[in-house]
């Protein structure tokens, strides 16, 4: 299993910063890793694996959003039933991470990144850190660069109150 060293190892070899917090209470949600950071939800990262038509990849949105699986669909050219949120087996397999502690970058394999676009709103984000108890602070350019990502509109538009 991978650690939050892999992390910081994979954007030290590219020259990017980044730095890892470690947490006593542990991080494995969006609220508890905004509330142990200081910082809102919305500066909070999540890392999700999806298989789409059986292949990874990694889809990064902001805070408490949901995906819209439709619009993943949509991007990749498949039909909905094409697209499903990896199980934890899958997780740790692909990324080398448990769920809850996937950071968008350093992953054991190759995997295609999509950033949603309004992860570029926050100059600095937080973060999987590699470990439940581990977040990595980034700036949100060093994150594009260092995961080549491909800006999608992914995050499910909640309807207005």
């Amino acid at each position: 299993m991978r650690t939050p060293e892999h992390v910081i190892a994979f954007l030290r070899e590219r020259g990017l910063p980044g730095r890892i917090h470690r947490f006593a209470q542990g991080t494995p949600s969006v609220h508890a890793a905004a509330h142990a950071a200081g910082v809102s939800a919305e500066q909070v990262l999540k890392s999700l694996l999806f298989l789409i038509d059986g292949q990874p990849v990694l889809v990064v949105l902001r805070g408490p959003g949901r995906v819209d699986y439709k619009a993943l669909a949509r991007h990749f050219q498949v039909p909905r039933k094409r697209v499903r949120m990896a199980g934890p087996e899958e997780v740790l397999h692909w990324t080398g991470y448990p769920v809850g502690a996937v950071p968008p970058v350093g992953l054991a394999h190759p995997i295609p990144v999509i950033i949603d676009p309004a992860v570029l709103d926050v100059a600095v984000v937080w973060a999987g850190g590699g470990a439940v108890d581990a977040l990595l602070e980034i700036p949100t350019q060093a994150l594009l660069e260092a995961t080549q990502a491909q800006l999608v509109a992914v995050q499910k538009q909640e309807p207005k109150p």
